[in-house]
């Protein structure tokens, strides 16, 4: 499927109004991760390539006017430093550092920041580069030394009041925020059931969009929908390297299994290592800091 975009639009920054609900199970539930590391690494798909065009052209232009019209447009060379926050195996990181940015790697895990690969020698710097243990609440680096600090999948385990001042801190002067989510599609029915069955929490919401701090100016937003090439079997294990699935018992991720090979298999009628299109909805915001 031809990836599609939209317009920039503005979004004036969320003030904090209420306590998050989620804040005292962020570790829990983030924590469970490092267990399926490989897996993740595996199976979760790239981002499309529009969202990085879309943050070095906010990055280098200052109204951000200019969007890519399509993600084959070469991507301008860039010598900026980039801190990915929440990295995890380092889907995003890698393809920040083909776009040419000094890559910075951070997560809370361990396990999941191995699976990043080991430059090889003589790679130059188009490569991920130092990788930290560490939570975005608590960054241990230097104020203003990056250009541009991201969250690809990662803002919602994190205190957004907390992350942005620390992502602020960390950033230079006119430097960007960039905060990205792979969303399945729930607009399209089948994907909707599929989601509920995995019990997916990445969905597209249209009503949705982040909070920050005051710390950084207007959200531009941009969207692209587009298609992984999935098999029935590895639909299933990407249910496998989600949260729910990761915390629950044997007897939970059983029934899970076994629900998703019933909908895949014989509901849908999936042909089993046959090739499925899973529709993805991907949302990125920047916002430079104030």
């Amino acid at each position: 499927m031809e990836p599609t975009s939209r317009p920039a639009v503005n979004i004036p920054p969320l003030p904090r109004t209420a306590p998050d609900i989620r804040a005292t199970h962020r570790v829990e539930f983030g924590s469970s991760f490092g267990a399926g590391a490989d897996a993740y690494a595996r199976i979760r798909p790239d981002y499309p390539g529009g969202v990085v065009l879309f943050l070095k052209n906010f990055l280098e232009d200052d109204d951000a006017a200019r969007l890519p019209l399509s993600t084959s447009e070469t991507l301008p060379t860039t010598s900026r430093a980039a801190l990915d926050v929440g990295a995890g195996t380092g889907i995003f990181s890698a393809q920040l550092a083909e776009a040419g940015f000094r890559v910075t790697a951070v997560d809370p895990s361990a396990e999941m920041l191995s699976e990043i690969p080991e430059a090889p020698a003589g790679a130059g710097e188009n490569v991920v580069g130092e990788r930290v243990v560490a939570r975005g609440e608590e960054l241990p680096f230097a104020a203003e030394r990056f250009d541009l600090v991201t969250y690809a999948q990662a803002w919602h385990w994190v205190d957004p009041v907390q992350a942005s001042a620390e992502a602020a801190r960390v950033l230079t002067p006119n430097g960007a925020l960039g905060l990205i989510w792979n969303q399945l599609d729930v607009t399209i029915p089948w994907v909707h059931r599929l989601s509920r069955i995995m019990h997916a929490g990445d969905v597209h919401r249209p009503d949705f969009r982040p909070e920050v701090g005051e710390q950084f100016g207007e959200l531009t937003s941009y969207e692209e929908r587009w298609e992984q090439a999935m098999t029935p079997e590895s639909i299933i294990e990407l249910a496998k390297t989600r949260s729910y699935y990761l915390r629950s018992s044997e007897a939970i991720r059983a029934k899970v299994e076994a629900n998703l090979r019933w909908y895949l298999y014989e509901n849908l009628a999936f042909a089993p290592g046959g090739e499925v299109g899973l529709p993805y909805h991907t949302h990125a915001w920047a916002a430079r800091k104030c």
